[in-house]
């Protein structure tokens, strides 16, 4: 609740000496302030469950007497060569660096998006080349003049976001939808164009636009 002053550190005077507000009473106090008493979501990494989003919860409730979220989303870490990414470390692997190397922003995205929100990871280089083989998979469509039935599969990808936003089980779903649209006898004229905007506005895979800047 209230740190004492230490050297070189901000400080105010108070009842208790000299000091500060912790950390958690803080960002409580901040999103009281500006979110109100209640809001739908809080998140943050799976690492700020416990101390971080218990206490400000915990503050927030003796403050105004409401939860302060109604939801928790907290997302898994993500390593590098086998320690977690993070910046005080500096072992970070850059979405700037990727794209100055010439990859497709599409399959930086479905690399990440492979692995469930909640699922701790290891970013490995030979993920993005199998994001880029699965992008070309889906773009191969684009020149299709019929495809599969896209309604089953777009109620797929809804139903595994719906979940926990499962988006791995949702990308496989288009993966069989884009396999079975290369079969000749696959003549649905409309397949295409449906499953590209489902995967825009469900995905965020923009299919149509290839090699943009960021």
């Amino acid at each position: 609740m209230w740190r004492f002053a230490r050297p070189d550190e901000p400080n105010w005077s108070s009842s208790l000496g000299a000091g500060r507000p912790g950390w958690h009473i803080e960002c409580t106090a901040i999103a009281l302030r500006f979110l109100g008493e209640e809001f739908d979501i809080q998140g943050g990494g799976s690492d700020l469950v416990f101390p971080h989003h218990e206490m400000c919860a915990a503050e927030a409730i003796v403050a105004s007497g409401r939860p302060l979220a109604k939801a928790y989303v907290h997302s898994g870490m993500v390593a590098l060569h086998g320690q977690k990414m993070s910046k005080s470390k500096g072992n970070l692997e850059l979405v700037s660096r990727l794209r100055h190397g010439g990859a497709d922003p599409m399959a930086i995205r479905l690399a990440l998006i492979n692995h469930h929100y909640r699922e701790d990871w290891e970013w490995t280089p030979d993920q993005l080349a199998a994001a880029e083989e699965r992008l070309a998979l889906w773009r191969s469509t684009l020149d299709l003049p019929g495809a599969a039935p896209a309604e089953e599969t777009v109620e797929a990808v809804r139903a595994a976001l719906r979940h926990d936003l499962d988006t791995p089980t949702a990308l496989a779903a288009v993966d069989e939808w884009a396999r079975a649209s290369q079969a000749d006898d696959q003549v649905d004229p409309d397949a295409v164009s449906r499953m590209t905007t489902a995967v825009d506005a469900l995905l965020g895979i923009d299919l149509q636009r290839v090699g943009f800047q960021a």
